[in-house]
């Protein structure tokens, strides 16, 4: 018996990969987290399978859930939100997994900034601009963050910034960001990234709490910010494809 985190991606059924689909599909317990997992992801599960929406549920009440399927051989699909690995809260029940030997396997799935950015039409890392990409989150209600992980320190480095759980913290946002970035930089607001409502806002540091205001946006969205996103400036193509550096996989033509 094994329990199989499932990364769903961010909404699109289409973005399933082709493993967690056999997965699910061959399960017969699916646990899935219905407030960020549509339920057509889920769809694809044994029509006899004991499917159950967690949102309503403790971890004490899903991981009893899986006690039972352990105890009759069963293999349980536990389908999360973009990828397990990211803001999944699966440390926490592989935890309680190891406590009771219950093997587990971790399906990736596609995480919501990459969805995102493909929704943008954009590249995250652009040449002399921004390399590095920073995942984090705003505390808020949540678990509060590390003492050093703060925007502050995440923003001297002006790598793009991708901002969980901050849609109702635009404020603060600004006010920590725009120090570093300036008020200008562009930032994009992704409201469902990959479902039939998904919303896109395009603004700066300085304006885009009130476009997000007046989209009545709060909750479920993923905040991009970084001079990367800007179609304005100028920047060098990639050494990678440069015919004047050749490298292993496409050495110098002799003239």
């Amino acid at each position: 018996m094994t329990v199989y985190f499932i990364g769903a991606g961010p909404g699109d059924p289409e973005l399933l990969t082709l493993k967690a689909a056999r997965i699910i599909g061959a399960c017969p317990v699916c646990l899935y987290a219905g407030s960020l997992v549509p339920e057509e992801v889920v769809g694809c599960a044994p029509e006899d399978a004991r499917v159950l929406d967690t949102a309503p549920m403790t971890l004490e009440e899903t991981h009893a859930e899986i006690v039972r399927a352990h105890a009759k051989g069963q293999d349980v699909a536990r389908v999360h939100s973009g990828d397990p690995s990211l803001y999944g809260a699966i440390a926490e029940q592989i935890r309680r997994l190891k406590d009771d030997d219950i093997d587990y396997q971790i399906i990736p799935g596609v995480p919501a900034y990459a969805a995102a950015a493909a929704a943008l039409g954009t590249e995250l890392t652009i040449p002399e601009v921004a390399q590095s990409i920073v995942l984090t989150r705003m505390s808020m209600k949540s678990t509060s963050m590390p003492a050093g992980e703060t925007l502050e320190n995440f923003a001297r480095t002006g790598a793009t910034l991708a901002i969980h759980l901050g849609i109702r913290a635009l404020r603060e946002i600004e006010r920590q960001l725009a120090p570093y970035y300036g008020e200008d930089c562009p930032v994009a607001v992704i409201y469902r990234v990959g479902w039939p409502d998904q919303m896109i806002i395009r603004g700066t540091l300085m304006d885009v709490r009130e476009k997000v205001r007046a989209a009545k946006i709060t909750r479920t969205a993923l905040i991009l910010v970084g001079p990367a996103l800007s179609d304005s400036h100028g920047f060098p193509d990639s050494a990678l494809y440069d015919a004047a550096k050749p490298h292993v996989l496409r050495p110098r033509v002799k003239a």
